[in-house]
């Protein structure tokens, strides 16, 4: 598998006693097999694993299967603190047919860099698939460096990465040293330069609600190679990017959903809704966005 194109972090809908809302939940994939994006990750920090039990994670595992059948590529998230737990879920993943799973770094632990080498290799060794490791220190705690990158690029496994350290000298390491390991954007106001170094893959949230802008600019960066009309649609987006990091991500990104006409449902705790001011300012911000994008490029 190489990752090419525009990966989408699913959501997962909620139904108002807070049980997941599995047709909703197809609804979801449907839109995003629909607007052509390239691959569906289940069980990314987007589709709230972190506030779900083991069960409802391999149940909407196996939902997202037979909804998508072979229409699409799907990605599973594998994250947990435990390797042992990591490993069961990689091995479901593998057992349902996933085309690669997501492995991170585990949460809490604060593994050292051979130590968390050792983790995704007994990962790796478990379900032999495909891997896009997935560096985001803001929530893991510690961040993928040289050691760990040289020691997991022993398996052939290990084909990517979506690197949301934020940190350009990461993105510098991987691009100059490490060509082994696809570079995938995962820090959203960072994606010109992603592309600029050679991504081809830009795993995002905002995907769920707005892919085609999303997939302009990956056209025309990754697919045209024409920079100037790229800076022009970031640039139309950035107002959508500069909100999101002002806090409450998942939130805004379920609200949005509910604007373009998607079953989003509400934030398991300890997330709270938006407020209404939020709501209209990011109904205005999207508004913006959608105008601008589509002076650009065609969608």
């Amino acid at each position: 598998m190489t990752f090419e194109g525009i990966y989408t972090p699913a959501i997962t809908p909620y139904a108002a006693d807070g049980s997941i809302d599995y047709a909703a939940f197809a609804n979801v994939l449907e839109s995003l097999i629909e607007a052509r994006v390239h691959g569906i990750i289940i069980g990314g920090s987007t589709g709230e694993y972190y506030a779900q039990s083991a069960e409802e994670r391999l149940s909407l595992v196996e939902h997202a299967r037979k909804v998508i059948g072979n229409r699409l590529p799907l990605i599973v998230g594998t994250g947990a603190i435990r390797t042992e737990d990591a490993v069961a879920f990689a091995t479901h993943a593998r057992d349902h047919k996933a085309d690669a799973i997501l492995v991170t770094s585990p949460p809490y632990a604060l593994p050292t860099e051979l130590e968390n080498a050792h983790h995704a290799l007994t990962i790796d060794k478990a379900a032999q698939l495909p891997i896009m490791l997935y560096n985001y220190p803001g929530r893991m705690g510690i961040s993928m460096g040289e050691t760990y990158f040289r020691e997991v690029s022993r398996s052939k496994n290990v084909i990517a990465i979506k690197e949301s350290s934020g940190d350009f000298n990461n993105l510098h390491l991987l691009a100059c040293q490490f060509p082994n390991i696809a570079l995938s954007c995962g820090w959203d106001d960072q994606a010109l330069e992603f592309f600029a170094w050679g991504a081809r893959s830009w795993v995002c949230a905002g995907s769920n609600f707005i892919p085609r802008e999303h997939v302009a600019l990956y056209n025309a960066c990754v697919v045209e190679k024409d920079f100037d009309k790229g800076r022009k649609i970031m640039a139309a987006m950035m107002p959508l990017m500069n909100f999101l990091d002002g806090g409450k991500f998942v939130q805004s990104i379920k609200h949005c959903a509910e604007l373009a006409g998607l079953k989003a449902g509400p934030v398991r705790a300890p997330l709270q809704a938006l407020e209404e001011a939020e709501k209209a300012q990011l109904q205005a911000v999207i508004d913006g966005v959608k105008r601008n994008v589509a002076a650009v490029a065609v969608l």
